[in-house]
């Protein structure tokens, strides 16, 4: 109770009804008899119980910033910000850069509470240092592992426990050697902690073979599963470029094969969010597969044919067609479900999709360019020019009403 601030005081001390975690709870005093409600399984039914509260004077306890991947957050998607005050305190990441002489602003944050560990993938590169909110106990020897099989096993990880609290400590390790360091104090770790990971490769020299740290587009082609239905590395680049993604924007990409341009949208910022359809299952496993394996595991993977299965879909802020231009009412339907001001990028290798591409490039504008690309291969003793099938693209912005 000590580290509240006056202003969260007195709102505490304001309240009728008290909301809050259990070891929240536990810091009142034994005297006060207020009404008080910890958090339930599912949470929906404690934010209905605020809800219902509406009107009444009602505190919600939390642990650092309400808003950095807190309650507070939840909160502000059901009540408006004029029917709530929120008093923040320092956060688990402000203090954790406190005693570790780290600069907020030039390190990496993630939660890991209630999320997939595999988020982690797209943060990893050579000398990051990445700040992580732990579920519970276990967290730290996922996360270990996690480095390990990402090539990261080098990696130094430091458990911050109880910041702020009597309880504070810190334990250190090497992510490959987590097993094995520190037994008794790494079996000891309370569920209250937050990692700090500093990035290194455990093996210098063929880390950049192994692992695509860039966030760019443009990935290697050899980290994707596929069948050979695969965007090429240099396509994708473009193809990324002219759909132009922004933060928080969606993305369909209509006949994602193994999901290269849709996982490659997700990984240019956190928020940004796609679908990907497909309708050939294997393909859609490889998509699966690598949206995991590319630290995007969020990505929406639908079986089905379009157009038929995109009804219903939210409507997207960019569209990717990358194959099945020629199918009736295709275009017509992802056009129509295209928000004002969003991109529709196409791409086809066939004369009778360019034809098509010809005829919606005249009618509706935009901009149509030829991609020819050549891999210099060897041809005996010596090299030669390989090129690629080329590839037709179209791109346009659909205006405003």
């Amino acid at each position: 109770m000590e580290g509240v601030s006056p202003v969260g005081r007195s709102l505490l001390a304001a309240a009728n009804v008290v909301f809050g975690g259990e070891r929240h709870l536990a810091m009142l005093p034994p005297e006060d008899q207020r009404e008080k409600l910890g958090w339930t399984s599912p949470l929906e039914d404690s934010l209905q119980e605020i809800i219902q509260r509406r009107g009444q004077a009602v505190c919600v306890l939390a642990s650092g910033d309400p808003l950095c991947y807190g309650i507070g957050s939840t909160l502000l998607r059901r009540i408006p910000i004029a029917e709530m005050t929120i008093a923040p305190a320092p956060s688990a990441f402000s203090l954790a850069c406190a005693r570790l002489g780290w600069i907020l602003p030039e390190i990496e944050t993630i939660s890991l509470c209630g999320r997939n560990p595999v988020l982690l993938h797209s943060l990893l590169y050579p000398k990051a240092r990445i700040l992580a909110l732990s579920s519970d106990r276990h967290t730290p020897a996922i996360v270990a592992k996690t480095l390990t099989q990402q090539g990261f096993g080098a990696s130094e990880m430091v458990i911050l426990e109880h910041m702020g609290g009597i309880k504070e400590r810190q334990v250190t390790s090497i992510a490959n050697l987590w097993e094995v360091e520190n037994v008794d104090a790494l079996a000891a770790i309370s569920d209250l902690h937050t990692i700090a990971i500093t990035c290194l490769p455990t093996d210098p020299n063929n880390y950049q073979n192994n692992y695509p740290a860039s966030r760019c587009a443009g990935l290697p082609d050899h980290v994707y599963l596929h069948d050979g239905q695969l965007t090429k590395r240099e396509v994708r680049a473009i193809t990324l470029v002219a759909l132009a993604p922004l933060p928080g924007q969606l993305l369909w990409d209509v006949g994602a094969g193994c999901g290269s341009i849709g996982i490659e949208w997700m990984r240019s910022h956190p928020r940004c969010q796609a679908i990907a359809i497909e309708q050939n299952l294997h393909r859609l496993q490889y998509a699966a597969n690598n949206a995991i394996a590319l630290g995007t595991p969020h990505i929406q993977v639908i079986k089905g044919v379009a157009p038929k299965v995109l009804e219903g879909l939210p409507p997207p802020d960019a569209i990717f067609i990358g194959g099945g231009l020629t199918v009736p009412k295709l275009f017509e339907t992802c056009w129509s479900a295209l928000k004002p001001g969003g991109r529709l990028v196409a791409n086809t290798v066939t004369v009778e999709s360019e034809l098509l591409l010809l005829q919606k490039h005249q009618e509706l504008g935009g901009e149509l360019i030829r991609i020819a690309i050549q891999r210099a291969e060897p041809v005996g003793k010596f090299l030669g020019w390989k090129g690629m099938a080329m590839v037709t693209q179209w791109s346009v912005m659909k205006g405003y009403p």
